[in-house]
């Protein structure tokens, strides 16, 4: 965590991941509806078998929401395959905790090394 996010008493959106990838439980079929604390104007509903929906809402699961979100919304199958496709639009900090934590990507190269701070 950064000194600043400590200071201000800010958690790093990488410190409410859960601990294992085993943990994301959400559905891989059906239509989700997003609580209001997660929800863009005109994204509150999701159908999770649409992958540019499901890509978008995976997004605003991780960066915008708790532990018990992740695990209920996000599928981990359906993160696994769609992580090439919103790993570049998450904060770095994020997205490298993400693959170290979950095991996802297997690129070696800029994007998956450490960032400062994290």
């Amino acid at each position: 965590m950064a000194f600043a996010d400590w200071l201000f008493g800010r958690k790093s959106q990488a410190a409410v991941l859960p601990s294992r990838i085993e943990e994301l439980r959400g559905p891989a079929q059906g239509t989700i509806v997003l609580p209001p604390h997660m929800s863009l104007p005109g994204l509150r509903e999701c159908d999770v078998t649409d992958d540019a929906t499901r890509r978008t809402m995976y997004g605003i699961v991780l960066t915008q929401g708790q532990r018990n979100d992740m695990a209920r919304y996000v599928n981990a199958d359906l993160l696994r395959a769609d992580w090439p496709h919103i790993r570049e639009t998450l904060d770095r900090r994020l997205r490298w905790s993400c693959e170290r934590r979950f095991a996802l990507g297997d690129d070696i190269g800029p994007a998956t090394e450490q960032p400062a701070g994290a």
